[in-house]
């Protein structure tokens, strides 16, 4: 579980982060990562989560969440952002790969964005 400073909770952040940010796909995530403001920098990276209903009912998209948050959660920022993790249908049957395809697009939209 992610603590709550690192939580992406406001329409507001999600809707700047899909406008203005880096993005980097995978077949199951796409990771949206939007630039720090140099005005008024975070403090840390937050994390936030879109699983629509196209992923499965709701214990599959709970399932998917929960596995993407412990995911994230090992991941290191290389600076102070917000990200917005977005699940693909193919990432509720996903097994092992989901964590390779995370990381990768991970890091890829955090080159984009420097």
């Amino acid at each position: 579980m992610l603590p709550s400073p690192r939580r992406l909770k406001s329409p507001a952040d999600f809707a700047a982060s899909f406008r203005n940010g880096a993005r980097a796909a995978t077949g199951t995530v796409i990771v949206h990562v939007r630039r720090p403001d140099t005005q008024n920098p975070p403090e840390a990276t937050r994390v936030g989560f879109v699983v629509s209903k196209k992923v499965g009912n709701a214990v599959t998209r709970n399932r998917v969440k929960r596995r993407l948050r412990h995911i994230v959660a090992t991941l290191e920022a290389p600076f102070p952002t917000d990200v917005v993790v977005r699940a693909l249908p193919s990432a509720a049957v996903a097994g092992p790969e989901l964590r390779d395809d995370v990381a990768g697009a991970w890091r890829r939209a955090f080159s984009k964005a420097a």
